[in-house]
């Protein structure tokens, strides 16, 4: 998102992360601004019985964490590298100097957690009122062509494993698996060699 020479030179550091490291922990204070060099992080919560919801995956040049280093709180979620993650790591005062010295930049950045906001908005939306399959194929059809650009009449391979996608609707894993087989015999999905397409 921004661009990693003008982070870098701001001062932002290399940070390298195996699988599964935390980056923060949810109630922990904002510190830094985090952007995804290579790899993929997730942030989550977990409820009481110990289940987790994902708040949202990241990629290649996505940034995450900012609301609460925007407006001074902590933490509402937790984060984690996905595989191993090579991330740029900006200490706030100088990610909000960047941010000053740069109005488009600041532009950049606003509407990126416009379009973030607005995804929550759906798919809260989704989660409280639609039946399973219809909340898939939602996250789906975001990810292809939100995420990844895909156009609509092309095929497009999920990424995300069916395990993340109940974490992401708020659904059972037993529960996907059974919509995802629905939703093939009802030709709104492809399935090959384990692997969804749309």
């Amino acid at each position: 998102m921004i661009n990693e020479c003008l982070l870098e030179q701001t001062g932002a550091k290399r940070v390298f992360l195996e699988k599964n490291q935390i980056i923060f922990k949810e109630g922990e204070t904002a510190r830094y601004y985090y952007q995804i060099v290579t790899g993929a992080v997730k942030m989550n919560n977990f409820n009481d019985e110990g289940k987790e919801f994902i708040q949202g995956i990241f990629v290649d040049g996505n940034s995450f964490g900012e609301p609460p280093l925007l407006i001074n709180d902590n933490y509402p979620a937790n984060a984690a590298a996905l595989i191993p993650t090579t991330v740029l790591q900006l200490t706030k005062e100088r990610f909000l100097n960047l941010l000053f010295q740069n109005p488009k930049v600041h532009l950049d950045l606003t509407t990126t957690l416009a379009k973030r906001l607005y995804f929550k908005t759906i798919m809260a939306s989704e989660i409280s009122s639609q039946d399973p399959e219809h909340r898939i194929i939602k996250l789906i059809d975001h990810f292809k062509l939100k995420i990844s650009k895909v156009p609509q009449d092309l095929m497009y391979k999920v990424d995300i494993t069916r395990q993340q996608i109940a974490d992401l609707t708020g659904l059972r894993v037993e529960t996907v698996i059974r919509a995802i087989k629905s939703l093939e015999k009802k030709g709104e999905i492809t399935i090959k060699d384990h692997k969804v397409f749309r």
